[in-house]
């Protein structure tokens, strides 16, 4: 799993789709791999839109961010008995960056709390088992600003971690900026490693990558 301490993290490949049946209600799971809030509203609002009709559309997410964030929602349902199920199968199968929703079509006939809790258990343990896991690391995507005649030394320092940096850009002051994505535990190694050849460097960091 992820953590502050770690740069590695369990997440799935692409998205699943898992079904449970109970008593006439049908509980349709589709999990994604997301990297953003916003992700996870887009695939939400996208399932609502297409399945209009059913009666609940529960989920929970989680992402690998620093602090780690997550969310459980019943849409709808006794709290407690569907986002909440949902994400202890994200915690058991040791996943992150990722949303599981299960959309529930109504049977007629009441299924209880604890029915609830293993139709949705249930629906999006199917989701996890038909999805590929894989591992990933995070990386972070820093700015950095140095003069010209520093650029042998740098690159020199960038291709000894495997690191490509975006094309550089030279200003009329001879400074040059480019963009390099860093994985997360070599971070404050090259920054001193650079600093050791350009003490005023500056470095901005942009966004952590998933």
């Amino acid at each position: 799993m992820s953590s502050e301490n770690t740069d590695t993290y369990k997440t799935i490949s692409t998205s699943s789709e898992g079904l449970y049946k109970e008593k006439g209600s049908k509980f349709l799971a589709f999990a994604f791999p997301v990297n953003s809030k916003e992700e996870v509203e887009a695939n939400i609002a996208i399932l609502r839109k297409k399945y209009f009709d059913a009666r609940h559309h529960c989920y929970a997410w989680r992402l690998a961010t620093t602090p780690e964030t997550f969310r459980a929602n019943d849409d709808g349902e006794p709290s407690g008995t569907a986002g909440k199920p949902i994400y202890g199968q994200i915690i058991s199968h040791e996943v992150t960056n990722i949303l599981i929703v299960v959309v529930r079509y109504f049977g007629g006939v009441l299924l209880g709390t604890g029915g609830l809790v293993k139709a949705y258990k249930t629906a999006a343990a199917e989701a996890l088992n038909n999805a590929t896991i894989i591992e990933k690391i995070r990386t972070v995507s820093h700015t950095i600003k140095f003069p010209y005649e520093k650029t042998s030394a740098v690159m020199k320092i960038l291709k000894d971690k495997n690191i490509t940096p975006s094309s550089p850009k030279y200003n009329e002051a001879g400074i040059c900026e480019m963009e390099i994505e860093i994985r997360l535990r070599d971070v404050d190694r090259i920054k001193t490693k650079i600093a050791e050849i350009y003490p005023d460097f500056v470095t901005k960091t942009s966004k952590t990558v998933s």
